[in-house]
């Protein structure tokens, strides 16, 4: 018997058919106009992904990318939550579904999903390209006004991925207050820019004022410490790009980096405690020592400077990633 398909290798094999029989112009036309809304600061009343050619483009262009923010962010929720598995997963917004793809390869197993968003063509070929992905063949891709009319069922799981840019404010809060009603663990991921940040503040803040407690990524339910305007918490993720992603997308290199923020949180108390603190810039690597930039517990940011003279120590801050616990389990002071 073949062993199963990894969810992130399924979904790279499936987009590489997708733009098929599409004009490279009309596909290029697409991304383009794509690439032009989502950098924008104008919340839209009406979709952005309007017929097949979108829908394609925006697979080809976001899915990889979005799939391996929302693939960190759920692993981090999981990482705190170790006792806990979602039988039932609400993906708000989510298009093609690319945060279901990511949940499956976060938790295998067959689950209740439910995926809502206002685009028709979104939906249609988000149900196409889920029947590769045995978790995701019985999956709902239901119509659904995103904003202050949107009532959301009782779920494990929601996540947003990427929405709350599309959103004017009054259906931003709505929208939070709704997963916060419904849900048991909310995972939000904007894009890692500082309005991005701001987004995912705005969220976090409601949901903690709801009763939640943050599992990611931050080490603490104290208010954010970044001086807003001054500097934004997100992190990173690599994104394998296909030959195909590399066209559409007009890049040479085999992969990118998706900057993104995001925020983890759950009504129950989560069974691993907070992080000890959060890397949270890319750790700069010195002859014979390591500068860590780390969100503390004590609601402060700090750089640490960790040397040789600290043994395993030293050995771990060089292994140590953008978004990594710190210290790791296995190399404590």
């Amino acid at each position: 018997m073949n062993a199963p398909v990894p969810p992130a290798e399924a979904l790279r094999s499936r987009l590489a058919t997708l733009l098929d029989g599409l004009p490279p112009k009309q596909a290029s036309q697409a991304v383009d106009r794509l690439i032009s809304t989502y950098r924008g600061t104008t919340p839209t009343h009406t979709p952005i992904l309007r017929d097949r050619a979108d829908v394609a483009a925006y697979a080809a262009y976001r899915m990889p990318a979005t799939f391996e923010a929302a693939h960190t962010a759920l692993e981090e929720l999981a990482a705190a939550t170790p006792d806990w598995t979602p039988t039932t997963h609400t993906d708000v917004g989510g298009g093609t579904g690319a945060a279901t793809w990511a949940v499956s390869a976060t938790w295998p197993g067959p689950r209740e999903v439910t995926v809502l968003d206002w685009a028709e063509p979104a939906l249609a070929l988000g149900k196409e390209l889920a029947a590769t992905n045995p978790p995701l063949r019985e999956a709902t891709w239901q119509k659904a006004r995103i904003g202050k009319s949107l009532t959301l069922a009782p779920t494990d799981l929601v996540t947003v991925s990427y929405v709350l840019n599309e959103l004017a404010e009054q259906d931003r809060t709505a929208l939070i207050d709704a997963t916060a009603t419904a849900a048991q663990a909310v995972v939000i991921v904007e894009a890692g820019t500082p309005a991005g940040y701001a987004r995912v503040i705005e969220a976090r803040t409601r949901l903690i004022a709801a009763g939640f407690h943050i599992a990611a990524p931050c080490p603490h339910n104290a208010p954010c410490p970044i001086t807003p305007g001054t500097d934004w918490c997100h992190f990173s993720a690599r994104v394998s790009r296909s030959s195909l992603h590399r066209k559409v997308k007009g890049g040479s290199l085999p992969y990118e980096d998706e900057k993104f923020s995001y925020v983890a949180a759950t009504r129950f108390e989560p069974a691993q405690a907070p992080a000890p603190a959060r890397v949270i810039r890319r750790p700069q690597i010195r002859k014979g020592q390591v500068l860590l930039d780390l969100c503390e517990p004590d609601e402060q940011l700090r750089r640490t400077t960790v040397t040789k003279r600290h043994g395993d120590l030293y050995k771990a801050a060089r292994d140590a990633d953008w978004g990594d616990t710190w210290p790791p389990p296995t190399a404590q002071p």
